[in-house]
């Protein structure tokens, strides 16, 4: 994937000390992992890289909004998301990253690409029930909302009489 070179971090001429990656990330991204679960987005992801002697520190931050459609009305909304990862670079004999907070890279590495990391806090960021705001605060006004309300269930005050000898065994189940 030639279009995911550009999150390629070079770390190998850099000395030791901290250093800011920006990425501005749109709907063009995430079709590059085949994620179309938004309709837009617009993201600024920033990587603080702390290089130390033997290991990476990244620490990803992203923040912006996500255009999905509401879970209730089925209406596009824009959604303010935002979240935090943090990984570790450590080197070693070879790549492992059944961590998921630590990788490891082979000695001589030389370059790390964040993509996958990006993609994964950004999707991660995003919540699982995404209801439209004006649906929380009840000004929404909608045909599926409309009909959401006329097959609630209802509740019936049906006035049940018991009899009697019922009514004195559930009072031996409560007298003690």
């Amino acid at each position: 994937m030639r279009k995911l070179k550009e999150y390629d971090i070079s770390f190998a001429g850099l000395k030791q000390g901290r250093y800011q990656f920006v990425y501005e990330i749109d709907k063009a991204f995430l079709q590059l992992f085949n994620f179309d679960e938004v309709n837009d987005i617009h993201q600024q992801v920033i990587v603080d890289l702390d290089k130390k002697s033997n290991l990476l520190e990244l620490h990803f931050h992203n923040r912006g909004t996500v255009n999905v459609n509401c879970d209730v009305s089925n209406e596009p909304f824009d959604l303010a998301v935002e979240g935090t990862l943090f990984l570790v670079v450590k080197f070693g004999e070879e790549y492992n990253d059944d961590d998921e907070e630590i990788l490891i890279l082979p000695h001589g590495e030389y370059q790390l690409n964040v993509a996958q990391y990006i993609y994964e806090l950004i999707v991660l960021s995003i919540p699982a029930k995404r209801v439209h705001p004006d649906v929380l605060n009840g000004t929404m006004h909608s045909v599926v909302l409309d009909k959401l309300e006329a097959l609630a269930p209802r509740e019936h005050h049906n006035t049940v009489t018991i009899d009697p000898r019922w009514e004195s065994l559930k009072n031996l189940i409560t007298d003690k």
